[in-house]
């Protein structure tokens, strides 16, 4: 099986294996769709961080307002009472986005250890760890992120609840910097060694025969163009040799101020060494006579 290094831009994504006879367009719809999935338990767990600390979605009529502006217009959030969790607790939004009706410090604790093991399910310290992600893994952080949600909330969340949205695929990102990151799979596509990997081929046209090998693919978009070659040397590699070439300039510095020929005194420069090891006149020490 070959691996492929999933990278968007300079950074590092995750790990795919697959085989090196697949079609590129499998490929390309495999890695899309563990890419998306990643960004929507990202969102999903933004979210319930905000979910665990301020209660369900508030309607989209009543976001924004003071509680003088919501009695004034005479506004009431039907789904606050029936989805607030068993002993919540009163915890105002002050960006008036949630109802206030947190769940209580046992129940975030169960929302918080469901969003702490979904990220490590995606995390991309799997790369590191040289191990490949697949839409399992995707599957299994959103499975655990809809367990925790159906303990904490049991009569369900509104249905304009950004969590219960994600979740049940129907979220609207339309004008968001998260539509943005999203890539469309019929406009994705790799690009590796400088070239872009085509439609209808397989992976093996473009990436040899060998199913036993590492290839550092980029995920793009048609609209984006080719990306960036990779460098020669990694970032570690690169501050590794400007820190050798640093130590041997001051080296040499160190040389050239040090112009002092103590040096000739050592017993390696006298040029008389071996002369007096042959006369036997080394080693010999002198004292005055005394006088009787």
């Amino acid at each position: 099986m070959v691996v492929l290094h999933v990278k968007r831009g300079d950074e590092s994504q995750f790990l795919h294996e697959t085989s090196i006879d697949s079609l590129v367009d499998d490929v390309v719809k495999d890695i899309v769709g563990i890419y998306n999935g990643r960004l929507k338990v990202t969102r999903i767990c933004y979210e319930m961080e905000e979910l665990s600390s301020h209660g369900t979605f508030l309607p989209l009529e009543m976001q924004g307002l003071t509680d003088e502006q919501i009695k004034e217009l005479k506004l009431e959030d039907p789904w606050a009472q029936r989805c607030a969790p068993a002993g919540y607790v009163e915890a105002k939004d002050e960006m008036g986005r949630r109802c206030g009706r947190a769940p209580p410090p046992n129940l975030q604790a169960v929302l918080k250890k469901a969003a702490d093991t979904a990220k490590e399910y995606i995390s991309k310290k799997h790369v590191d760890l040289r191990k490949c992600m697949t839409q399992k893994d995707v599957c299994k952080a959103l499975d655990e992120l809809r367990g925790a949600t159906k303990i904490v909330f049991p009569a369900g969340l509104p249905p304009h609840d950004p969590v219960r949205m994600e979740l049940d695929n129907v979220e609207d990102l339309a004008g968001t910097q998260a539509a943005n990151e999203v890539i469309d799979p019929a406009r994705a596509c790799l690009w590796a060694c400088g070239k872009k990997l085509l439609s209808g081929n397989k992976l093996s046209d473009h990436l040899g025969k060998n199913d036993k090998t590492k290839v550092t693919v980029k995920l793009c978009t048609s609209s984006e163009g080719a990306p960036g070659r990779e460098p020669v040397l990694s970032e570690e590699e690169r501050k590794q040799l400007m820190l050798q070439a640093y130590r041997k300039q001051e080296e040499w510095k160190k040389l050239e101020e040090d112009d002092d020929d103590h040096y000739m005194n050592s017993k390696w420069a006298d040029g008389q060494n071996l002369k007096r090891q042959f006369h036997g006149l080394n080693n010999i020490s002198w004292k005055p006579m005394l006088k009787k």
